[in-house]
């Protein structure tokens, strides 16, 4: 294994890109974002208001029908399409084709939702963050891992990434399995922890930000749409997956005078992007 590199501030400003002053929303990129079960539309909220707060110009759900109002009257800057089916998604089916899709969220195990997944993953070729139920089905649907586009990125935390690449006796093995499934599926993988990591084939990175107020719920929703959110930006997708990190992360240090570790709460890190995207 190579020596980890450690992502700093100086190495974030050598990938970020500052928006230009005569920009308009249709040049910033449209987000999908494809979440959701009743009870976990929750999780679409979170991830598609992160998307939005970190710079993308359109955002659009794909959700549960039972959904709908929920998503209309928390972000009314998100548009919303729904399933025909209420409480479930069972067929992902779009009016347009976005710039880059966000998926897992939420989305549950039915066989229904696993089928409708899947038959999404083999189709769309955009870029595209798998996460939470999307990394699970990936799990118990393994050929699907070769239909996704190259450097997909995959954001599981460790138990997902277990049932990913299997179990390991030592971080040492850990990462040798994760760098092995990196290059086999030529996918970018964000080991989300303490301190999380980015593998792209043989190469790991270390994030330097965040802190154990991270360790909340949701907080892995809003990491999903920031990262969706740099896609769709035309970022490329290690750049997008480090810059998330490193961002997600910024938000509890600059919060945690002021709230503490355990009042920090994942609708948090939305509310800090802002104060994390000014200091760069």
């Amino acid at each position: 294994m190579k020596p980890i590199i450690l992502i700093d501030k100086k190495d974030i400003l050598e990938r970020f890109h500052p928006i230009a002053s005569d920009t308009h929303k249709g040049v910033q990129g449209h987000a999908l974002i494809v979440a959701g079960s009743y009870g976990k539309i929750g999780a679409v909220v979170l991830s598609s208001k992160a998307c939005l707060k970190s710079g993308c110009g359109l955002v659009t759900v794909f959700i549960p029908k039972c959904g709908y109002h929920i998503m209309q009257s928390t972000n009314p800057e998100v548009m919303t399409y729904t399933d025909d089916v209420e409480k479930r998604i069972s067929d992902i089916h779009l009016l347009f084709k976005p710039d880059a899709v966000g998926i897992g969220p939420g989305l549950g195990l039915s066989s229904q939702t696993q089928k409708a997944v899947l038959k999404f993953l083999r189709k769309c070729k955009c870029p595209m963050v798998v996460d939470a139920d999307g990394l699970n089905i990936l799990s118990v649907n393994p050929e699907a891992l070769e239909t996704l586009k190259p450097k997909t990125i995959l954001t599981p935390h460790l138990k997902e990434l277990q049932r990913l690449i299997g179990e390991w006796s030592s971080e040492e093995e850990m990462f040798a399995k994760t760098i092995s499934f990196s290059i086999r599926y030529n996918v970018i993988i964000v080991m989300k922890g303490a301190p999380t990591h980015i593998v792209y084939g043989a190469t790991v990175y270390q994030n330097c930000t965040g802190n154990a107020a991270l360790a909340t719920a949701g907080s892995g929703d809003v990491l999903t749409g920031i990262i969706t959110s740099l896609l769709a930006q035309s970022y490329a997708p290690v750049d997008a997956a480090i810059i998330g990190v490193y961002l997600h992360g910024l938000t509890a240090d600059i919060a945690l005078p002021v709230t503490g570790t355990q009042s920090f709460i994942a609708s948090d890190i939305i509310d800090y992007l802002g104060k994390a995207f000014l200091t760069l």
